[in-house]
């Protein structure tokens, strides 16, 4: 469908109603249920999710699992390389290089880096832009236009990539790289210096700046710790999305996690699976549905705003994905005899379609890659049947994708609906489901 804009997928929504809280108890939220043939909608509760799928039905989840990804950092000052025999002072940074030897001292002020994806020199990076040019951590535009807090980020030509990772090979080699955002991102130039610190002062992670890119996107190297993971469990916060107005508690770590997370590497919950319960899986599967785990590592390509006006110029950011040889076994099976297949998320949907498309009709193999499918209204859908998804974002490719599984118009009408039945929306609201 051409001539479509990004305003396009615009509609009203009183602030008031984005939930700050997860619901008291999972599987408590309401949910809406909307006919995609004749446009239809009914307002029920996600417990009678149970008695819309059918014996044969194959419901596929995303077992990704969200990692404390938000991390607080103090900039380092470099005194000077001591000469020899001189004393030393202040903390001795790691690394065999002595270009990076000498004295250092903290800073005063707090640097958020927020971990978007692990990095490789075989990984695309995004051009720098000027120095002059606003930077802006992505994950922290919120829908409120009135707020003031942050900029939102400048558009940028056509000609440059609009995407963190342009199609130029990165020279540096090692591991424990990682893409980052970092606020604020303007003063954390090239070469720079951050430490992450425990709740008891003790440095428990070290990282360099190696990498300038668009809206405070780094590239950063940090020091071989025998787990990294576990650190970031020690010392990172649950990566609430911006729309969230508190800080995360400790109540997050459970809360924003699936109950069926597995695979670890998301920066944000594949959230229309923070419904389930254990019991209402168990439920589903005595009743004859078969259930499939796909993983897509969320990033930067399922929360980053749109900054062009056409939604023909929009391009997403790559994310991870691995297709189990049991899951492809069941798609392939369930495609063949014709079953119906429910894909939990808008994050199912972009893998087992990219799935699709990559095998040009051909039954889907074993296998783990990287998408940037953007999927909008005109888009020819070949496995997905049946969508459970939360409420979206006005203008974000989100809405776009399930415009494009029912129409523009139609889910523009279920959304009004909505908004005037208060529905909580977002990642910790209500959900909506598409048969």
């Amino acid at each position: 469908m051409t001539g479509l804009r990004v305003e396009d997928f615009d509609y009203d929504l009183p602030p008031e109603l984005i939930a700050q809280q997860p619901p008291a108890e999972r599987g408590q939220s309401r949910m809406l249920v909307m006919n995609r043939a004749t446009g239809a909608v009914r307002d029920t509760n996600f417990a009678e999710f149970l008695t819309l799928l059918q014996s044969g039905d194959l419901l596929v989840l995303n077992d990704s699992r969200v990692i404390p990804a938000r991390l607080y950092a103090r900039r380092m000052k470099k005194l000077g390389a001591p000469g020899p025999g001189s004393p030393q002072t202040g903390l001795r940074l790691w690394g065999g290089d002595p270009s990076r030897l000498g004295t250092w001292e903290t800073t005063t002020g707090r640097v958020e880096v927020m971990l978007t994806e692990p990095a490789s020199p075989q990984m695309p990076r995004a051009p720098s832009i000027p120095r002059s040019s606003a930077e802006w951590v992505g994950n922290h535009e919120s829908p409120d236009a009135s707020d003031q807090k942050m900029p939102r980020a400048p558009s940028i030509p056509r000609s440059s990539a609009e995407w963190v990772g342009n199609h130029e090979s990165h020279p540096v080699s090692g591991e424990n790289l990682w893409r980052a955002l970092v606020h604020p991102g303007r003063k954390i130039g090239v070469g720079e210096r951050l430490i992450f610190l425990s709740p008891s002062g003790s440095i428990e992670l070290e990282a360099e700046v190696l990498e300038r890119n668009f809206f405070g996107s780094r590239l950063l190297r940090f020091n071989p710790v025998d787990d990294f993971f576990a650190v970031l469990e020690r010392i990172g916060h649950t990566p609430l999305p911006p729309y969230i107005r508190r800080d995360d508690v400790d109540q997050d770590r459970e809360r924003y996690q699936t109950v069926y997370s597995h695979e670890r590497g998301s920066v944000a919950a594949p959230t229309a699976g923070l419904h389930f319960t254990p019991q209402i899986l168990e439920e589903l599967t005595v009743r004859g549905v078969e259930v499939a785990r796909i993983t897509l590592h969320v990033g930067l390509g399922t929360f980053a705003p749109l900054r062009v006006e056409r939604v023909d110029e929009v391009r997403l950011h790559r994310e991870r994905y691995t297709l189990s040889p049991s899951a492809a076994n069941a798609i392939n099976n369930a495609a063949r005899s014709a079953r119906r297949i429910v894909a939990v998320g808008t994050t199912v949907v972009r893998t087992l379609e990219h799935c699709a498309q990559q095998a040009k009709g051909c039954p889907l193999e074993a296998h783990s890659g990287e998408t940037e499918i953007f999927i909008s209204p005109g888009f020819e859908f070949r496995l997905v049947g049946a969508l459970l998804t939360n409420f979206h974002l006005p203008q974000s490719s989100l809405l776009m994708l399930v415009s494009a599984f029912a129409g523009r118009k139609t889910v523009l009408a279920a959304y009004r609906h909505a908004v005037q039945e208060r529905y909580r929306f977002f990642s910790y609201g209500d959900c909506m489901f598409l048969e």
